[in-house]
């Protein structure tokens, strides 16, 4: 849509920075939900580091679902107030990883002015105190008691500003948030306050949730209108471009829904706790996450009984097109379900610095049933193989590939429908926040939220099908333009929304954290 609003005239700046930069295909996390894919942007790493691990899930420290806002419907059967808290304090605190620096953090230390809208991810090394002088504020204020961390400069929604403008959000409703953060961004500029700002346009998504992905072209003609606001601000297009590098990144792509399918019937017969106190009888937890869903076991001594069985009810659920999970002995499994066009299933693992020293394994030359295999691309792979995959991953894999659209050429994983499948599953599946059985619905199918609410006729996402996950990354102006991202592991065209954090660290002269042993 992107591509087409350019194309319609819909997007002079993005045009423009698409004509002089780079424009590439950028790959989504697994679920590919916002709270996940936003904090992958935000950190530079995935789930498995970050551990924030979709919209709805089951915190096993405290026993309770953690809700992120799937619905204001969802808000209230989970608790509003809770809700609230878990959006403005906790994502940023207790859940995301202490030891995962967020871009807001790495620029901070460096002495780097650095600026923020509303977004999910706000944690940076300056304190700010809550607004109070508005009624909505205040009623906030009386649930949000504690200061926010954030970058030196912050507007999230009504409720922190960290100095006075003309801009109000209406407490972040969707169809004004574009607008208000277009206008503090547009302040912060024009009155030279920020050398880093991270710029939200967020109705995009909440348009194409409504109207459906063919919509966007009007949501992405007033995202383009906001950017342009700032350009002015800085001097017009011409001085914007030449004084400031832009990254322009979704966190996600949408497809259309064509249809409700709720796969929590098929788990009721375990027993699903529900928002309130657990009952004795309960046995799992429930988290749909639109085109995604997880499956939690309450106890875990009784997860080598209860695995196998979720795992079949799993692939017995209307909807489903995948089902993935973990051995007892570790290794990650993607099964095929009800809807999938294929059946069979893929096991793997990362490989062992030895097995991944020892080089390519050749493809195999017969199938499963000795068969000789013509030459091209192999998609079944019945023997345990060392492949490749085209974000520098090793892996020792076994199974039905075509049930990921997969094929190995010349020793490298390949994947058009479900791009990088098992780095993406493999971050899924060892996220420590991550349920026991995670679900990807098939097309045009979605799971209702805890409020029941789904978007059939609208734009979602969250499965591992490209057609969720893949967006858009546009780089103008950087340094090391021609290698911005300084991994020479990485094939060419294999982007991830991984990379825009690294990007900017290296264009500020910032080292990225290293991983922790």
């Amino acid at each position: 849509m992107l591509r087409q609003a350019i194309a319609e005239g819909r997007a002079p700046v993005l045009a423009r920075a698409v004509a002089e930069g780079e424009l590439h295909e950028s790959v989504a996390a697994f679920p590919s939900v916002t709270p996940v894919c936003a904090t992958a942007l935000a950190t530079g790493v995935r789930q498995d580091r970050h551990r924030i691990p979709s919209i709805n899930w089951w915190d096993r420290s405290r026993e309770r679902y953690v809700e992120y806002g799937s619905s204001f419907q969802a808000s209230r059967r989970l608790g509003i107030a809770r809700q609230l808290a878990d959006v403005t304090y906790h994502l940023n605190g207790r859940h995301l990883a202490p030891e995962v620096e967020t871009i807001y953090e790495s620029l901070d230390d460096a002495g780097i002015r650095t600026g923020g809208t509303t977004f999910l991810i706000t944690r940076g090394r300056h304190r700010h105190r809550l607004a109070r002088d508005r009624v909505a504020t205040k009623l906030s204020a009386a649930l949000l008691r504690a200061p926010l961390m954030g970058p030196k400069e912050l507007f999230f929604a009504d409720l922190v500003a960290t100095r006075e403008t003309p801009c109000r959000s209406r407490f972040g409703h969707p169809g004004m948030r574009d607008q208000h953060a277009g206008c503090v961004s547009a302040h912060l500029v024009e009155h030279d306050l920020v050398d880093f700002l991270l710029l939200s346009l967020p109705d995009n998504d909440t348009h194409s949730h409504a109207h459906g992905p063919a919509a966007q072209l009007e949501s992405i003609e007033a995202a383009d209108r906001e950017i342009a606001r700032v350009a002015e601000a800085a001097g017009g297009l011409d001085r914007f471009f030449a004084e400031w590098a832009l990254v322009v990144a979704s966190d996600h792509s949408h497809t259309l829904v064509e249809r409700r399918t709720d796969a929590r019937a098929a788990f009721e017969p375990f027993g699903i706790t529900g928002p309130g106190a657990r009952k004795k009888r309960d046995r799992i937890a429930y988290c749909p996450a639109n085109r995604a869903a997880m499956v939690y076991v309450l106890d875990p001594a009784e997860r080598p009984t209860l695995l196998p069985q979720l795992v079949a009810a799993g692939r017995g659920a209307p909807g489903v097109e995948l089902v993935v999970w973990r051995d007892e002995d570790g290794t990650g499994v993607i099964s095929a379900g009800e809807d999938s066009a294929e059946g069979g299933e893929v096991r793997f693992r990362p490989a062992t610095d030895d097995e991944a020293a020892a080089g390519r394994v050749p493809a195999p030359t017969a199938g499963a049933d000795g068969a000789p295999i013509p030459d091209g691309p192999v998609a079944d792979v019945p023997e345990e193989q060392v492949l490749r995959d085209r974000r520098g991953g090793t892996w020792v894999v076994s199974g039905q590939l075509g049930i990921v659209g997969g094929t190995v050429v010349d020793g490298v994983l390949r994947s058009t429908s479900h791009p990088d499948p098992l780095g993406r599953c493999w971050s899924a599946l060892t996220c420590v926040n991550s349920g026991d059985v995670l679900l990807s619905a098939a097309a045009g199918a979605e799971f209702p939220d805890w409020g029941g609410i789904d978007h059939v006729g609208g734009g979602s996402h969250g499965s591992l099908r490209a057609d969720d996950a893949v967006g858009i990354l546009i780089l103008h102006g950087l340094h090391d333009q021609d290698d911005p991202r300084g991994r020479p592991e990485l094939a060419p065209d294999a982007w991830s929304i991984e990379d825009a954090t690294p990007i900017i660290r290296r264009h500020f002269g910032v080292d990225t954290p290293k991983s922790p042993l």
